[in-house]
């Protein structure tokens, strides 16, 4: 446990942190999964709409460190082939 004031609330930042963090990676990966039960589904044109609110979710995840920028691209890449393929 911390002594110090410092790293006493360093520690309380640090939950608050991975807390916040941690909301935000499942909301990415709750709208990456939409894409995916909608390209199981067969429906390309819930599809292509899910993928575009997708999108959003993902550069937004990168602007804020929770992904790096490279998987946020490859993520994007496959689900959008995986759409024009059907």
């Amino acid at each position: 446990m911390a002594n110090i004031a410092s790293a006493r609330k360093r520690a309380r930042q640090a939950v608050k942190r991975r807390e916040h963090n941690m909301a935000l990676r499942s909301r990415m990966r709750t709208y990456v999964k939409k894409v995916q039960h909608a390209i199981e589904a067969g429906n390309k044109e819930a599809a292509v709409a899910a993928f575009e609110s997708a999108k959003t979710v993902l550069d937004g995840s990168v602007s804020k460190g929770i992904i790096h920028a490279n998987k946020a691209a490859r993520q994007k890449s496959r689900l959008n082939a995986h759409i024009k393929a059907m």
